[in-house]
């Protein structure tokens, strides 16, 4: 591995080639994992794939004329602290907002590459061409910009708007939502029974915390088990899983903790206040993201939750 400044003109011209092509396929591949949700977007990123291999053609070009038809492999990973690109594998699935921005972070990388080469070419053709793909990287992001505005005008930017909202909903919120209201709801019972049973804050936390890890993994377990996503296009079942088991442990955990308290109608009162507050959340959700009337949310989660409030506290009490 050596230094960038150690670099002759013959090998900064063979690594701009091996990068140009780099980003080029991370393009394709960008536009390859967002057709199918997001073809608009995709279009801009197959444009941006034909830009770079514009690029790569004018580096080879260049290189030819200079140094002949070998071209020898050299890529980022040889030249100590270069840039690296994250591996596509590694974000799936995609994120729009994440895909745009490290397609931002290439340009600005590319650009900046291209002006230190050019502060160090000595050449005058090599010179000139390494400028003028230096200002092409820093336009490149205004092209995406324009091409953004193009494609996504309209019926598509609506389109892909919704498109987001829909996955958004199926791999996060739905997974998330039904862990809470378990996490919250089913684990009333068994705390309160707990706690009126006993008398005792630590009994009732020790029940809550047990209670609320071991529903948090079941739930976890049935979600990632339940659908693959592939026909459905509810994502990865692992982060469903995950999701859906963080946010059943959540909600268990919540009204758990006030019991921490010594003094028991003290834990009792932050408990059941606690309560409140997360069937609340549990009915502002379905109202935001489920389309559920407010009015009818409040009662249908709040009619659940007292049920399983009541009959933890007539069993605990008996």
């Amino acid at each position: 591995m050596r230094d960038f400044d150690e670099l002759s003109e013959r090998e900064i011209l063979a690594l701009a080639i091996s990068s140009e092509e780099e980003d080029g396929r991370i393009y394709l591949d960008f536009a390859e994992g967002l057709r199918a949700d997001y073809p608009a977007t995709a279009g801009i990123f197959t444009a941006m794939a034909a830009e770079e291999d514009q690029h790569r053609r004018w580096l080879i070009d260049q290189y030819r004329r200079k140094f002949g038809e070998h071209i020898p492999l050299i890529t980022r990973a040889h030249v100590r602290g270069f840039y690296r690109r994250r591996p596509i594998w590694q974000m799936l699935p995609l994120n729009l907002a994440a895909v745009r921005r490290q397609a931002e972070e290439m340009e600005y990388n590319s650009a900046r590459f291209y002006r230190c080469a050019t502060a160090r070419a000595t050449d005058a053709s090599i010179r000139t061409l390494l400028g003028d793909l230096a200002t092409a990287e820093r336009k490149h992001e205004d092209l995406a910009e324009h091409l953004t505005e193009k494609a996504l005008a309209g019926p598509e930017q609506a389109r892909e708007a919704e498109t987001a909202r829909r996955i958004l909903l199926l791999r996060f919120i739905q997974p998330g939502l039904a862990g809470l209201m378990d996490g919250s709801v089913s684990t009333l019972a068994p705390v309160f029974a707990a706690a009126f049973a006993t008398g005792r804050p630590w009994d009732a936390f020790v029940v809550g915390m047990a209670a609320s890890i071991g529903a948090g993994i079941s739930m976890g377990f049935a979600e990632a088990l339940s659908d693959n996503g592939s026909l459905t296009g509810r994502g990865a079942p692992l982060i469903r899983g995950v999701v859906c088991g963080l946010m059943t442990t959540l909600g268990g955990i919540g009204h758990t903790l006030p019991f921490l308290i010594p003094d028991f109608w003290t834990a009792m009162a932050v408990a059941v206040g606690v309560v409140v507050v997360e069937l609340a959340v549990i009915s502002w959700v379905r109202w935001k993201y489920m389309e559920t009337p407010p009015l009818s949310a409040a009662l249908q989660v709040g009619f659940g939750g007292a049920l399983v409030f009541a009959t933890g506290v007539l069993i605990g009490s008996s």
